[in-house]
């Protein structure tokens, strides 16, 4: 269904970038003001995210480059996330799970508004490395993040059965690592995980959720109900499993800290937008690294 969705979302874009190029040209405009019009309507949500990256450095210039950098990259990013590998590639890269691999094997889960094809790099070094993997589309969309709860669980499982004694990894982009949460909280117990890492995430809420009126949405609001329960039932020896990687830059998690977990293992990365964080070299050592722990290296 998300795939389903994002596509819908694509071809309704790709439509009226048609619909702009044939008014301008039945309407006698210039090649310049059309153009104008056409980066208007294809592009317009880039311009929008602009000032989330500039205003918190207006009395810094020298942060300016690095700031339209970080701005300029993310915006390729969600192109080719949310133009191709989520709509059209969710399913270009099959779940991994080898037998008797040896080998700690990886969930991967996705963020708010996204699907499994967001994690098609990963799952390819992930393969080429031989570790097992499994990388979910979270649904309801727009649902509980409690309702992931029970998919994650039988995720898990499988993961477990495909490396008997070798404790799988998490891996949660944004609303993810949350659902990783929800998960632990109903059916975690010591020692399932080899560690949780968390890109992204709202641990304690965003500003920018309280825009969203869907039920996930809601609960990613800054102390909002959801969020307080949950922190209620866990403790600081939970947090001791995670990793926390963070971007001041984030346009979509803010303030920055509410990405952090007290307790846990934080990475902060520079200049870097909300789904950059998804795809850093940073981010991929930092998995490698504690999958080298897992395997003893």
């Amino acid at each position: 269904m998300n795939a389903r969705l994002q596509q819908l979302m694509a071809l309704l874009r790709v439509a009226a970038c048609l619909a702009v190029l044939l008014w301008s040209w039945r309407s006698g405009q210039t090649i310049a003001e059309g153009l104008g019009w056409l980066l208007l309507v294809g592009w317009g949500w880039a311009l929008l995210m602009l000032p989330r990256f500039l205003v918190p450095h207006l009395l810094a210039p020298q942060r300016w480059l690095p700031a339209l950098q970080a701005w300029w990259t993310e915006v390729w990013v969600c192109e080719r996330v949310f133009s191709w590998r989520q709509p059209f590639a969710s399913q270009a890269q099959a779940d991994h799970l080898p037998k008797a691999s040896g080998k700690p094997g990886v969930l991967l889960l996705h963020g708010f508004s996204c699907n499994r094809g967001l994690w098609n790099p990963w799952m390819r070094m992930l393969r080429a490395r031989g570790n097992p993997f499994i990388a979910l589309t979270l649904e309801p969309a727009y649902g509980s993040i409690d309702a992931y709860a029970d998919s994650i669980e039988a995720a898990l499982q499988a993961l477990e059965r495909a490396s008997p004694g070798c404790p799988p990894l998490i891996v949660g982009h944004s609303m993810g690592g949350l659902a990783a949460r929800a998960w632990l909280r109903r059916h975690g117990r010591a020692g399932r995980v080899q560690a949780v890492v968390t890109l992204g995430t709202p641990h304690a809420g965003t500003a920018l959720a309280h825009l969203s009126h869907t039920t996930n949405g809601r609960q990613m609001r800054r102390d909002s109900p959801w969020l307080t329960g949950l922190a209620a039932q866990e403790s600081a020896a939970l947090y001791q499993q995670f990793d926390c990687v963070y971007s001041r830059e984030d346009q979509i998690v803010f303030p920055a800290e509410t990405a952090v977990l007290p307790g846990a293992r934080v990475s902060l990365l520079p200049h870097l937008g909300h789904l950059g964080l998804a795809f850093a070299p940073q981010s991929y050592a930092l998995v490698l690294q504690r999958l080298d722990e897992a395997e003893g290296r």
